[in-house]
């Protein structure tokens, strides 16, 4: 084949060089617009995963840049007179100049043409060529003249940051947080040879501006980073390398592949430095398309088999840099933990490293971490290391025993909205298998206000005592805390029960009228609520209040309003269902009206001592809805009305939600609401493992963590997870202890066998 890669960068050269050696007759060329010994920045990262997946594709560039290789295990944080070192976490850095110089001598050794200083916009002059990979940076002019077919998105984040170097040697890849009159500044810093370290500097835009550092040129850009950390420089100068401050951008494609065309490296995604996955990307897409070539042999079919193969994991690595990103672009939301915390919220910013990741790497760091949460939650030194989602919590009144919660889950087996056995056993085995707190499903304030025949209620009596025995059980017999949550369809109403089709509308003669803040309906198939009027809205608010002091009497420990999912409250709130011209629509203050004057009044309805929260959607996931900068204004306002926590859930608002999903997705918000507002928040979305709830209660993101399908599959969640972790002051009903000694001995024995297979 004769195969043309625009753009000198480790993607294009690799590529070229994994080509070559697969079939010396490829006539491969590399077209690059700087000179061969130019480039930009300083050192990069690899990881030791990245260095095997170099070894399976060409061993020889592979050994040769690893004996240039400086190597670390620690991660230093110095954060407020603190220095914070964690071990075990294996990458390697080089200097970017001496990489590209071993992969040109490489690519000359097996006959690839090196073309430098020419500047390709036009591929015209490669027409005869079998294949073309564009590989010419995250500016890629190749990108930009197909942009019709390729549909970049680029998304400009809010930092800036400068890529600088110093003769200071880190012997650790160091972060260093340094407060200023203007706001917070970091530096990313790690050696990369026997003399030199990268030291890039960032900062949020607002904070660079206030600086003055807008205005600034090269050399005080240098003196004043010297200055803002020469505690850590110890005497080094910084040094510049065409070295600008500049905003990171995060690029994506709708497509990466034009006919024989297809984007590779910074073209077709970048991934934020912070992560240090920019190389590995690049070389990772250089060796998944050779090999689609080896195997596909056919351009057409080898390039749709590479975009397909690798948009998963690009996505992956995309979205824990997105967590990353956002991460250091709020240093100051975070910088109000105590530096342990801190710390830990920094190892585990991006999902990528977790809880009990960072356990395998350093072990006694961890516990160390598990030890003073222990301590700095109960008061009192443990005697020995307690997993974060055993901690216990406390709201008003109400002690949680840890921080699991069953989710309110939909069981659709009300009768005439009355809960029966069903929810006696379904609730109480949950109560039973350890969690610290159980949640009602939605549970609804009319007749009218249900989604489905199936639906409980709480609006007359005959519900009420169905309650009251649910709640006798749950105390009786566990030491778990059971909430209540109501709330209101709205326009989701008269709607089939769950395994019948979500939100498909009831049968004409089966359904009865909805309302919702204005006359649109859920979907085309839903029926148009009508708008409420002044005394519909009375009437809703009695019915919550009415039904807030039937869960007082029945002894709930907890209530929740449902303001999310587009169900009444919800609908007000969003602009998407909310078209009103009065003072309850237009501007958020005004969508939160209605919602707010429900809270308020059931608050006052509910017994001061027992807490409340209140269910949100954190984005509507559509644009021009509720986004997550709304979030923090609707939870405030929450708050100030008298909420204890919000549950931060997303979407569900709108069936033109295009939800970006994965492990914890919905974490990052409740992150931001905890620490933006000063409230405590519970977690939902994906969470299904101990790792996840443990990472997150550890890092600060949220106080609780709620679980749905993983309940449904295993009511026995929390005793189980207690077992696998050794944690033996989990309470279990006495009926079961037995099978808790069984249990206890079957996960140790299977952690020490682990220990020995390793």
């Amino acid at each position: 084949m004769r195969i043309v890669c625009i753009g000198g960068g480790p993607a294009g050269l690799y590529f070229a060089i994994l080509m070559k050696k697969a079939d010396p007759a490829h006539d491969v060329t590399v077209f690059e617009r700087n000179r061969p010994d130019d480039t930009f920045g300083w050192g990069v990262v690899f990881s030791d995963e990245t260095l095997g997946n170099m070894r399976d594709g060409d061993e020889v560039s592979q050994a040769r840049i690893s004996a240039d290789f400086v190597h670390w295990d620690d991660i230093e944080i110095q954060f407020k007179g603190h220095v914070i070192t964690s071990h075990g976490h294996g990458f390697s850095g080089i200097a970017r100049q001496r990489l590209l110089a071993i992969l040109h001598d490489r690519a000359r050794e097996l006959g690839v043409e090196l073309v430098f200083e020419r500047e390709i916009s036009d591929l015209a002059p490669f027409a005869d060529a079998d294949l073309i990979v564009a590989a010419d940076g995250i500016n890629s002019r190749i990108r930009a003249a197909h942009a019709a077919h390729f549909q970049p998105e680029i998304e400009w984040r809010r930092n800036k940051y400068v890529w600088l170097g110093t003769h200071r040697l880190f012997d650790a890849f160091t972060f260093i947080f340094v407060a200023t009159e203007w706001g917070w500044f970091q530096a990313h810093t790690y050696r990369f040879n026997d003399t030199t370290s990268t030291f890039i500097v960032e900062t949020r835009e607002e904070t660079w501006r206030a600086a003055g550092l807008d205005k600034a040129d090269a050399a005080h850009t240098l003196d004043f980073c010297r200055r803002l950390f020469a505690p850590s420089l110890q005497g080094e100068k910084l040094l510049a390398n065409k070295s600008d401050w500049v905003t990171f951008s995060r690029v994506s494609n709708k497509s990466w592949v034009k006919d024989n065309l297809v984007l590779m490296g910074d073209a077709a995604h970048s991934a934020h430095f912070s992560i240090g996955s920019g190389t590995k990307l690049a070389l990772e897409d250089a060796i998944a398309l050779a090999m689609a070539l080896a195997k596909h042999g056919a351009v057409g079919p080898a390039l749709a088999a590479y975009e397909a193969e690798r948009r998963v994991e690009v996505l992956r690595l995309q979205s824990a840099a997105r967590n990353s990103t956002e991460w250091f672009e709020n240093v100051a939301r975070y910088a109000k933990f105590p530096p342990r915390q801190f710390a830990y919220s920094l190892l585990t910013r991006s999902q990528r490293v977790s809880h009990e990741n960072l356990r395998a790497r350093d072990k006694s760091y961890l516990e160390r971490v598990e030890r003073w949460l222990g301590e700095r939650t109960t008061g009192r030194k443990p005697e020995r290391p307690v997993p974060p989602m055993f901690l216990p919590f406390r709201m008003r009144g109400m002690n949680l025993a840890n921080r699991v919660v069953v989710s309110p889950m939909a069981m659709y087996s009300a009768k005439d909205g009355v809960p029966n056995d069903f929810h006696l056993v379904h609730l109480g085995a949950r109560a039973l298998g350890g969690a610290g707190l159980v949640f009602t499903e939605m549970t609804c304030v009319t007749p009218e206000g249900r989604i489905s025949p199936g639906c409980c209620g709480l609006w007359n009596e005959a519900q009420e005592a169905a309650f009251a025995r649910i709640v006798a059980f749950v105390h009786e017999h566990s030491p778990a805390r059971i909430a209540l949550q109501l709330g209101h369809s709205g326009p989701k109403g008269a709607t089939r029960v769950g395994w019948e089709g979500y939100d498909v509308p009831l049968a004409p003669e089966a359904a009865w009228p909805v309302m919702a803040p204005s006359p649109i309906a859920w979907s085309p198939a839903n029926q148009v609520p009508r708008a409420m009027t002044r005394a519909d809205m009375d009437a809703v608010r009695e019915a919550f209040v009415a039904a807030a002091r039937r869960g007082a009497r029945v002894g709930f420990d907890m209530l929740e309003l449902h303001a999310a999912h587009g169900y009444l409250l919800s609908a007000f709130i969003t602009p998407l269902t909310n078209r009103r011209d009065d003072d309850y629509g237009g501007s958020l203050a005004n969508r939160l009206r209605f919602p707010l004057e429900v809270f308020r009044a059931m608050r006052l309805a509910w017994p001061e001592s027992r807490p409340m929260s209140v269910r949100i959607s954190a984005t509507d996931w559509v644009e021009g809805g509720v986004a997550a900068a709304d979030s923090v204004v609707i939870a405030r306002a929450f708050k100030d009305a008298g909420a204890d926590l919000i549950d931060v859930s997303a979407g569900q608002t709108s069936t033109k939600a295009r939800p970006v999903y994965g492990r914890m997705f919905q974490a990052p918000f409740a992150d931001r609401i905890r620490n933006e507002v000063g409230i405590a928040t519970m977690a939902v979305g994906n969470i299904f493992e101990t790792d996840h709830i443990n990472s997150i209660i550890a890092g600060g993101r949220a106080d609780l963590c709620a679980l749905a399908r993983p309940h449904l599959a295993d009511p026995h969640f929390t005793l189980r997870a207690a077992a696998a972790q050794g944690y033996r002051d989990q309470v279990w009903p006495q009926q079961y202890l037995a099978g808790k000694e069984q249990l206890e001995r079957i996960e140790a024995r299977a952690v020490a066998e682990m220990a020995i297979v390793i």
